[in-house]
């Protein structure tokens, strides 16, 4: 899905706001629905589309604070498929510090809820208030994942420009 957008905004948008831009009008689509209706509408997007999809789904859950970005990586990691699509997503963007970070992350929490005998549905947001060594662990990935960002919407953002055929359909 394409979004119509005029040329001359498309060209003034911050580099966080213009991958925002490009996946509004899908994330109008699926927020709220079920998992089939969100792979469907996923499976229509192009290429670059659906990597910048998977991608801004878990950055726009999990960027505010250290305990979203644990419980809403656990929850990704819990959805069949999502988190290779994320992985997917910032591989095909060539971002290899953000997609060395994020497999840091999984196996970080993988080996701590192995450790302790738990899946990734059993995590909770207040779980760093209660574990210290989580909130440590997560507290540094989150740190890094912080200092990435400005990188990897600046990677995305600039695939976008130089693609634009593949995200917007310019109007006006």
């Amino acid at each position: 899905m394409h979004v119509g957008i005029d040329r001359k905004e498309f060209n003034s948008l911050t580099d966080e706001r213009l991958g925002w831009v490009c996946m509004e009008p899908t994330f109008k689509l699926i927020r709220g629905k079920s998992p089939e209706v969100k792979a469907a509408a996923i499976k229509q997007l192009g290429k670059g589309q659906t990597a910048l999809c998977m991608f801004r789904i878990m950055y726009d859950h999990s960027s505010k604070s250290s305990a979203e970005f644990y419980a809403w990586s656990s929850y990704l990691l819990d959805q069949p498929g999502t988190w290779n699509g994320v992985l997917e997503g910032v591989r095909f963007f060539a971002d290899d510090a953000m997609l060395e970070l994020l497999e840091e992350t999984r196996k970080r929490l993988e080996a701590r809820n192995r450790r302790l005998g738990l899946g990734w549905g059993d995590a909770r947001l207040n779980d760093i208030e209660t574990d210290p060594e989580l909130l440590e662990i997560v507290n540094g990935l989150y740190e890094r994942f912080k200092r990435l960002i400005p990188n990897t919407h600046n990677v995305i953002a600039e695939y976008i420009r130089a693609h634009p055929d593949e995200f917007v359909e310019f109007i006006g």
